[in-house]
């Protein structure tokens, strides 16, 4: 391995690092802790926020790690790929960054609610309205996240593809994946409510973990010239 390869694979590595941090935070953060926190009814929420022995806080700080981690992710792999393709790997970056903007929109809205939960500023009436206005932002933020975040995926899965420096069927999965994610999120936004929406955001669960492993494990094969 010479070092030039020896540094892709480093690199290569750390985007695994970051990617498996995204992963993580989020599916503890969204998935686990959310809907101990923050529920359909107001009410129920404020108790949440209100009460010291809540989850409000860790849900908040997983929000960040989420953020931060997508940032940085965002960053290594347009390094890992701007030796490849230079307009994917900006793509690649781009969005994958503008996803961590998006998500910090709830998490700001996350650390507005705690706060106006537990000040003695406003009424009780006008925190359930804040609270539930709050609420809203954090949903439609990960709801319209959904967009950018298929829009990460898919020119990382025609770099995967198109560059043979991967599993052929991994850069496939991943763009699958990321079409997904944006039929999903137009679908939703078009009305349309059923619970096979869920399942066209499968193949980007299984292209990610996937993609983790493989940057963590073997990182980058050798290639040849990148691409024009």
């Amino acid at each position: 391995m010479n070092d030039k390869q020896r540094e892709l694979v480093k690199t290569a590595r750390v985007a695994g690092i970051w990617y498996l941090l995204l992963a993580v935070s989020g599916i503890l953060g969204f998935m686990v802790f959310h809907p101990q926190v923050y529920s359909s009814d107001p009410v129920e929420t404020l108790t949440n926020l209100t009460d010291p022995d809540s989850l409000a806080r860790l849900r908040l700080i997983f929000e960040l790690l989420l953020v931060l981690s997508q940032a940085l992710a965002a960053l290594w792999f347009y390094r890992l790929f701007r030796s490849i393709s230079d307009w994917k790997a900006w793509a690649v970056g781009i969005w994958g960054t503008i996803n961590a903007v998006v998500i910090m929109i709830s998490a700001i809205s996350m650390a507005a609610a705690i706060q106006i939960a537990n000040s003695s500023a406003q009424s009780y009436d006008d925190k359930m309205v804040l609270i539930a206005l709050l609420g809203e932002l954090i949903k439609h933020s990960w709801n319209i996240g959904g967009l950018f975040f298929g829009l990460w995926l898919i020119p990382m899965g025609h770099i995967v593809v198109t560059s043979k420096r991967w599993p052929l069927w991994l850069g496939r999965v991943l763009v699958l994946g990321g079409v997904g994610y944006i039929v999903s999120t137009l679908l939703y936004y078009a009305g349309v409510k059923h619970s096979l929406l869920d399942v066209l955001t499968i193949p980007a669960t299984l292209g990610e973990f996937w993609m983790i492993g493989y940057l963590l494990i073997y990182g980058i094969r050798p290639g040849d010239e990148p691409e024009q």
